[in-house]
This record gives structure tokens, C-alpha cells and sequence, in this order.
């Protein structure tokens, strides 16, 4: 019964998304391409390819197989690859880097959904080194195991420090957190990541910026942007998505990226206006330490409005789940 009933709240979260600020269009946003193949149904994760030109991967949300895309700046596949040595029990996320010693793309994978807060013992999050030819294979991944220090979250955004290497997941809760893991990963045993600092409510996807000087928090509602150091810089409106699901940078850093779940979604670019490019700093850390005080963050808090988006997502979600209580009787 959980399901339907976590399903029902997301509906509404959804629906409810369009009356939010941050529903309005974007300053000089543009859709980029929409995906063409009938496989990508629920595109859930979505990065620029560090290596290729104009190639963008994406993969499926939960109830699929651990597999992933390379599409074009057309829209059009040009490669599926398939995972050796994985699962896909909730896909949510992914990341792409280069690795500075060897100039090879990494990519990475986050099995990291978890509706009922601790269904799963653990989550998963593989590895994956960028394919150079794209053509359809099947790649070895590195699974590494983590758990949370404070107990079972659930998260749909991961993000990898360009500079540093570092993993960071952004858990997907109306009190989130940015967890790091450890800087050192290892196979044989699970690692533990660490709250460092709070999210903005009900995160759905994060990214670190090409060159590790900014990261960006999207939800359902918006997209936070940061500095290094974790100081809120502004909030990037958005465009209207159906359900908004991934975000990235785009190779040059100079506009985010932003995706839907459904058949045939459509990826918009969205430019970062100047006044928004955040300035480096020298921390190696994404956000600032937890002060404790769920208000207290790197989003900046809620604002009046949000305070009765929310309440009237709640009411709505009520609702559905009363109605559905008295059909299932």
C-alpha cells in the first residue's frame, strides 16, 4: 500500500509544480532535442559526455535494466550500453567527469532510490569508465556499497567534484541533505556517507560545473545555484516540465541542462545569467558543515509562497490518498 501511496504524493508534488515561481519560462531558455528512442521512457539521469562532442547519456528510473544511453545532439541514440556486474533495483542519478590524470571520462551510476526509507540494507552507486567508441557494448562497473551514518534516506541526486574526485549525494526529503563519501572508496566493504549540510526540500537531481567553482541543487519547483564553498549564489528559473528529473551543466559551464521523465521528453538549455556565475573559492567542500537547523539551507529557505505550495500539496495529497484508502477498503 506504501507505493501507491508515495506515488500519489509525487503526483501531486507534480501537479502542483506549475503554480510554483520557478515554473516561469527561463530568460532565453531553449529546447534542446527530445529523445526520439522508444526505450528512453523515464529518463531519470542526464550528463554531457566529457570526452565526445555534442553526446549526452541518460538512463531509465527504476524497473529497468542496468543500462544506459548515448544520445546525440539530435535527439537520436547512438549507443545503449549495458552494465556488466550491476543492478537497477531504483536508478536516480548519474555523473560524468574527466579524469585529470588520464584525460578519460568517468561515469558514474546511483542506485539510490528508495521510496520507503529502508526497504534496501544499502545503496549502490557503480562506475564506469566513458566508452571511446560509441557503438553498443556491454562495460564493467565498479559497484561501491554505501550506507548513511544518520539511517535509510531517500535520494535522487549524486554529484562528483571535477577537482577532487569526491561523490556527493543529494538525499530527496523535505528536511535534505548533502551526504560526502569517503574520499577513498573501497569494494570490499560499505562505505558510510556523512550529512555535511542541509538541501533544498525534496531534491531531484544535483551537478557539479565543469570546473568545480559552482553546483546546482534542482527540485520539483526550481534550481538552486552555489558557490564552492556552499553560499546560495541565486535560484534559476525553470522551465514547465511534465516531471522534473535530472539536471547537468553544459560542457562549457556557461548554461544547465534539464530533462523529464516520460516517452519522447524533451531536454531544455537554460543560460546562466552572468550576474549568476558564481566566484571559485578555494574550499574543497560542497556545502558548509550541518548546523542542525533544517531552515538553515544552502537553498535559503522558503519563502512565503513555497510555505503554501507546499501546504497545498499536502491538502492535495491527502485527498488522493483518502479517496484511494476508501477504494482499496
Amino acid at each position: 500500500m506504501a507505493g501507491p501511496l508515495i506515488r500519489t504524493l509525487g503526483v501531486a508534488l507534480a501537479a502542483l509544480a506549475v503554480l510554483s515561481p520557478a515554473a516561469a519560462a527561463a530568460d532565453g531558455e531553449e529546447r534542446l532535442f527530445t529523445f526520439r528512442d522508444p526505450r528512453i521512457t523515464e529518463s531519470s539521469g542526464l550528463a554531457v559526455s566529457p570526452t565526445h562532442d555534442d553526446v549526452y547519456y541518460t538512463h531509465n528510473d527504476s524497473s529497468a535494466q542496468p543500462e544506459f544511453y548515448a544520445v546525440g545532439a539530435d535527439g537520436r541514440t547512438k549507443a545503449a550500453f549495458r552494465l556488466r556486474g550491476a543492478e537497477a533495483r531504483d536508478w536516480e542519478a548519474m555523473a560524468a567527469v574527466k579524469d585529470p590524470a588520464t584525460g578519460r571520462g568517468v561515469l558514474w551510476f546511483a542506485d539510490i532510490g528508495d521510496n520507503l526509507d529502508g526497504a534496501w540494507p544499502d545503496i549502490s552507486i557503480y562506475k564506469v569508465m566513458e566508452p571511446r567508441t560509441l557503438a553498443d557494448a556491454t562495460l564493467p562497473a565498479v559497484r561501491y556499497r554505501f550506507r548513511y551514518a544518520d539511517g535509510a534516506r531517500n535520494a535522487e541526486g549524486i554529484m562528483v567534484d571535477p577537482r577532487t574526485g569526491r561523490l556527493y549525494v543529494v538525499t530527496k526529503e523535505f528536511a535534505g541533505g548533502v551526504y560526502a563519501a569517503p574520499k577513498k572508496l573501497r569494494t570490499g566493504r560499505t562505505n558510510t556517507l556523512r550529512r555535511i549540510g542541509s538541501a533544498p526540500i525534496m531534491a531531484t537531481d544535483a551537478a557539479y560545473a565543469p570546473d568545480g567553482s559552482s553546483y546546482v541543487i534542482r527540485t520539483y519547483f526550481s534550481a538552486t545555484l552555489y558557490e564552492r564553498s556552499g553560499k546560495t549564489v541565486a535560484k534559476v528559473p525553470m522551465p514547465e516540465l511534465k516531471q522534473a528529473e535530472s539536471i547537468a551543466y553544459t560542457g562549457d559551464g556557461t548554461a544547465l541542462l534539464t530533462g523529464s521523465e516520460g516517452a519522447r521528453s524533451p531536454v531544455y538549455r537554460v543560460p546562466l545569467p552572468a550576474r549568476e556565475t558564481p566566484t571559485p573559492t578555494p574550499s574543497e567542500r560542497p556545502a558548509p558543515a550541518d548546523t542542525g537547523a533544517a531552515a538553515e539551507s544552502p537553498g535559503g529557505g522558503l519563502t512565503a509562497f513555497d510555505v503554501l505550495v507546499w501546504l497545498g500539496a499536502a491538502t492535495l495529497a491527502i485527498g488522493a490518498i483518502a479517496l484511494l484508502a476508501r477504494l482499496t477498503r
